[in-house]
């Protein structure tokens, strides 16, 4: 459930990684059990490699990180976050294309 270009982030790394970032950032929250999340991977990875000027994309595993998922909400997975300044400005349930995902942040460009 993790790419070099897509760090892994839990409770204790979350606000370093993502409150604090001066780019919007795609929260990918999934499971190593969960093919659909499996199937985002690459997508995901293709977004933080193409667009990392732009925006910074970080995984959060529920299984190891619930109260991260409770704090966002998060019914189901695969379930994408946006979110700019800290605060959440989209979300996306399922699997998507990285141009519907960059859709949801502000100022991030809708070319994939």
């Amino acid at each position: 459930m993790n790419s070099p270009h897509v760090p892994l982030v839990d409770d204790a790394s979350f606000d370093d990684h993502v409150t604090s970032s001066p780019v919007p950032v795609l929260v990918d929250f999934g499971a190593a059990w969960c093919g659909p999340c499996r199937a985002l991977e690459p997508v995901l990875a293709s977004i933080a490699a193409s667009h990392a000027d732009r925006v910074r994309v970080v995984q959060v595993d529920v299984d190891a990180s619930p109260a991260l998922a409770a704090r966002f909400k998060v019914r189901g997975v695969p379930t994408i976050v946006a979110l700019a300044g800290g605060a959440e400005v989209g979300r996306h349930a399922g699997v998507t294309s990285a141009e519907t995902l960059l859709r949801l942040l502000p100022n991030a460009g809708a070319r994939a």
